[in-house]
């Protein structure tokens, strides 16, 4: 066998393998054997088939078969051995005016495209400045987080009149564009949350509504054209509910309120366990602890973002394009032009990332431990948990749902991504300068 490699460019190479007989018959003539072993032919014993007849009948696509191993072996063993370093995958290069008999005697030529990885140079220094947010409760999110809390934790009501922050059990009825009925259109039953009508003219309307009042509903404008709240309150499919144009008559059956519990010491027992919180004080102090530290998340991932940024716009990377957009289509057959056109720079960018993180973790000898997946799978199972229920999960408890999670090879390989990025995070935070900013949460969420 000989394997050759002709460089293109700094970032293409074409890899030439040529293989001889001597390369594959004793493969080839090894899986036959095999084959004859496990066959179960008519008119053979099992086991008992000649080589030479499974030749004969299935020769030719072990042929194929083996040809196919060798080369893969052959190839990622040369890129291997010869410490070349590409992206995305090989692509055989189809020439048609090669041709093979595929009769045992054949001399096969193969050629595959590479995209070679670009050198690349990164200097961190003290002079990269970002800022990193504090971000603190306002008193409107932390009076909205309050209330949820103690609504989810209170008991439901029907007043008579509704109020905003109230749920309508209302039928609602599809109207043609007269204002009529609409004949054989949508009829359905379903809650109308008010707190999520964003649309104020419309919230007003709904607003001291009774039992059987009728009202018209333009649910796009309610909304704000949320495809899945439209499609959840009609029951139809979201796409559906994307095109749907016509307005509803809304009539209600029921006002629904769901009341806030009463600030006792039963109620911070049910949260926080017994004794933990004896007043509001405590209860406010614990529930801003909480959201702050939410918002703590939330700046982290901007600083990710600012860091991730810059150094994608400002690191000098070539990338083989014109390769990575042909592996692409190659191995995405539902990718269309125009999808590639639209998401290439993304991934262009995704990937220069990937080669800045590797760089520097090569260069720093960063070592990403299964403890570090384990803890940090953990803390996302934990954060979901409290997302239902502010009371945590017993630790033996969240330690073996960690341990299911992680048997997904999916998740386990996205917890170490994500390690691997907060590792790359902390280094660069550890080289840059980091200038802290205190701000309101209504403040940050307006950045830009």
């Amino acid at each position: 066998m000989n394997i050759t490699q002709e460089k293109i460019d700094d970032l293409n190479a074409v890899v030439n393998i040529k293989i001889a007989p001597e390369d594959y018959t004793a493969k080839v003539e090894k899986s036959i054997k095999e084959q004859a072993k496990k066959a179960n032919l008519p008119g053979f014993r099992k086991g008992m088939v000649p080589a030479a007849h499974i030749k004969k009948m299935y020769g030719r696509s072990i042929l194929v078969e083996e040809i196919n191993n060798l080369l893969s072996e052959s190839l990622n063993k040369y890129l291997t051995d010869n410490k070349i370093e590409i992206l995305g995958q090989p692509l055989p290069k189809l020439d048609d005016t090669k041709e093979f008999k595929w009769d045992f005697t054949d001399e096969f030529d193969f050629d595959y495209e590479i995209g070679l990885a670009p050198a690349i140079d990164i200097n961190i220094t003290s002079k990269d400045k970002f800022t990193r947010y504090d971000v603190k409760a306002d008193p409107e999110t932390l009076a909205s987080r309050m209330s949820n809390i103690r609504k989810s934790y209170g008991k439901m009501t029907n007043p008579e009149v509704s109020s905003e922050g109230d749920v309508l059990y209302a039928e609602l009825t599809q109207l043609a564009a007269d204002g009529s009925v609409f004949e054989g259109g949508i009829n359905a039953t379903g809650s109308i949350r008010l707190d999520q009508v964003t649309d104020k003219k419309i919230l007003k309307t709904l607003v001291g509504l009774k039992k059987d009042d009728l009202v018209e509903l333009d649910v796009q404008k309610a909304f704000d054209k949320k495809a899945d709240v439209i499609a959840k309150l009609l029951n139809i499919s979201e796409e559906d509910a994307t095109e749907l144009k016509s307005k509803f008559q809304v009539q209600v059956k029921n006002v629904n309120r769901l009341e806030e519990a009463d600030l006792n010491q039963e109620f911070f027992d049910k949260l926080f366990g017994a004794g933990v919180v004896t007043d509001e004080a405590g209860f406010t102090a614990k529930i801003t602890e909480e959201i702050e530290g939410m918002f703590g998340q939330d700046a982290d991932r901007r600083l990710q973002n600012d860091i991730y940024t810059k150094y994608v716009d400002s690191v000098k990377i070539s990338l083989p394009d014109e390769f990575l957009r042909k592996w692409l289509k190659a191995t995405n057959e539902k990718l269309t032009d125009e999808e590639l056109a639209e998401g290439y720079d993304d991934f262009a960018k995704n990937l220069k990332w990937t080669l800045i993180e590797n760089k520097l973790i090569k260069d720093n000898n960063i070592e990403i431990k299964y403890e570090d997946v384990f803890q940090t799978a953990k803390q996302r199972l934990d954060a979901q948990f409290r997302m239902y229920s502010p009371s945590p999960l017993p630790e033996d408890q969240l330690a073996q749902y960690t341990t299911t999670f992680l048997q997904e090879r999916d998740n386990a390989n996205r917890i170490f991504e994500e390690v691997k990025a907060l590792k790359v995070f902390e280094l660069i935070k550890s080289l840059a300068t980091i200038e802290p900013k205190e701000i309101t949460y209504n403040k940050f969420i307006e950045l830009k």
